[in-house]
């Protein structure tokens, strides 16, 4: 009875301990980091890459001061390069600044640090995606297929971005619409795949609730939409840039 009565008091509620700072650094990294990996890569073809670049790098970084504010005591911060063996906060600790060596040397000696960085910005993703699915106290984050659907996201965001900018820095290539429209088919699975896998785990139905509450307009708006835009963009290449903006702002929300 003790137990049953004790198990009754525990409801489910929306953490607010992760404000907008932690968020600010979940969007700022995931869509700068698969900005630099795209850019990066096009800039193989002849693409003057630098700007993009550059604005990756900036937005990994305001991504990182947001979560720099949402620290109690800042300078504390630096205790976090002491867990790289434990912590995958750690080690998108020491990533960072790696990245952003590499982005500079890419910069300035392109090509010849493109490779590393692209993997850099990958690697970048991929630790961040691992902090949400170790936060074992939040059911909806702490489930595998949460990881998998940040990096789907952040290097959907990124290609939406570089969509949005490529035609002030030089021609669109139409072949980019075609790398989004597959990162959008790609998403939107893993998206269904992550809730089915919350169904099936028996996550707290409120945090269910809260995702089932925004799947279609996420599903419509952030994919359904800018997968019919994109080949409107062969006659009309303006309807490239809004469908980027739209997969974009949809993965951020």
């Amino acid at each position: 009875m003790k137990t049953l009565t004790a198990n009754s008091r525990i409801s489910s509620r929306i953490q607010r301990n992760w404000d907008w700072r932690a968020s600010g650094n979940f969007i700022g990294g995931g869509v700068g980091s698969g900005l630099i990996f795209w850019s990066t890569l096009f800039g193989l073809t002849g693409f003057d890459s630098t700007l993009l670049l550059l604005l990756g790098l900036a937005l990994v970084g305001a991504g990182l001061f947001c979560v720099w504010l949402e620290i109690g005591r800042p300078w504390r911060a630096l205790n976090v390069f002491k867990h790289f063996s434990k912590s995958w906060m750690s080690r998108e600790a020491w990533v960072a600044p790696l990245l952003f060596i590499s982005g500079a040397g890419a910069w300035l000696l392109e090509p010849l640090l493109v490779w590393p960085t692209a993997l850099l910005a990958l690697t970048f993703l991929y630790s961040q995606s691992r902090i949400l699915q170790a936060d074992k106290g939040i059911p909806a984050w702490r489930h595998p297929r949460c990881a998998q659907l940040i990096v789907a996201t952040g290097l959907t965001e990124g290609c939406g971005l570089l969509l949005i900018t490529m035609p002030l820095v030089g021609e669109a290539h139409p072949w980019s619409w075609g790398i989004l429209l597959a990162l959008l088919a790609v998403r939107a699975i893993t998206w269904n795949r992550y809730r089915t896998g919350l169904d099936q785990s028996s996550a707290p139905p409120a945090s269910r609730k809260q995702l089932a509450r925004i799947s279609n307009r996420f599903l419509w708006a952030g994919h359904l939409i800018p997968a019919l835009l994109l080949p409107v963009a062969l006659v009309r290449p303006e309807a490239a840039i809004v469908a980027g903006a739209l997969a974009m702002i949809s993965g951020a929300w």
